[in-house]
């Protein structure tokens, strides 16, 4: 009798200890499943540049940049864009400002930084922005080596085309040799390179002269209110153009092999 009040002793303990085990491995379990299928935090992708794609004053709308379609281009809650770029700033006065080394305080490891410039650096008759291509290039390879050492990825862009077109309805070059020292620098550094300014020379000159004035800041007199006197500018973006920039950014990225491209609309 005692040995078999003993037996049965020992069978519930081994049990108990068998449900114990179970219910902890399913407790072990049921929290990996959650863990793994919590959402990761999202990337931030900074934005140092000018004009063409900085978030604009209210004074200056419709006027547009680019970088203000950006996130729209990305699944929800992925990214967060951190929009850096400044009406006529060169790359020398995005250093001179402290707007670059105030990008870098908030560029964590594993960020992306888009860094888009020239059509500033390139004004010789504007002393204030002007930048010499030897002192552009050294620029941008600060820059990059800037973004690396703080665990981030770099992505250089080209300027994007003006709207100029001659008489034969070509559409002009107007950034001179500093598109090539971007595209130099990112093949000598294996930066991912989003060539804007072929992509958006093509699509303008596929719309040709009258058509493509839709995707700038061609406003009427008495159009609008900020503009009374109307303004034909062939540099900025209207809304329209700015969305049409921004899918050139994304082509570009698709392109590419930076992780950011997952993370884009399918």
């Amino acid at each position: 009798m005692k040995a078999n009040w003993g037996a049965r002793v020992l069978h519930f303990g081994t049990l108990a200890i068998a449900l114990v085990w179970i219910a902890l491995t399913l407790v072990a379990l049921a929290w990996i499943a959650s863990a793994s299928a919590a959402p990761s935090p999202p990337l931030t992708v900074h934005l140092a540049g000018d004009s063409t794609l900085a978030e604009k004053l209210p004074e200056k709308r419709p006027e547009t940049g680019w970088g203000e379609f950006l996130a729209a281009q990305f699944t929800a809650g992925s990214v967060v864009i951190d929009n850096c770029a400044k009406n006529g700033r060169s790359t020398r006065t995005f250093i001179e400002e402290g707007r670059w080394n105030a990008l870098l305080e908030a560029t964590k490891p594993g960020d992306v930084v888009l860094i888009q410039f020239g059509h500033n650096d390139a004004s010789v008759e504007k002393p204030d922005r002007y930048t010499p291509p030897g002192d552009y290039t050294r620029n941008l390879e600060r820059f990059v080596a800037d973004v690396r050492a703080r665990g981030a990825v770099p992505v250089l862009l080209t300027p994007v085309a003006r709207r100029r077109f001659d008489a034969q309805g070509r559409l002009q070059a107007s950034h001179g040799e500093y598109p090539d020292l971007v595209r130099v620098l990112a093949a000598r550094e294996h930066v991912a390179l989003v060539d804007m300014e072929r992509r958006s020379a093509a699509l303008l000159q596929e719309a040709g002269d009258e058509a493509s004035k839709r995707w700038f800041l061609w406003l009427a007199p008495g159009a609008n209110a900020n503009y009374p006197k109307g303004v034909e500018d062939n540099t900025h973006f209207s809304p329209l153009g700015a969305k049409e920039m921004a899918s050139l950014v994304v082509w570009g990225i698709e392109d590419s092999k930076i992780n950011l491209r997952k993370m884009l609309k399918k």
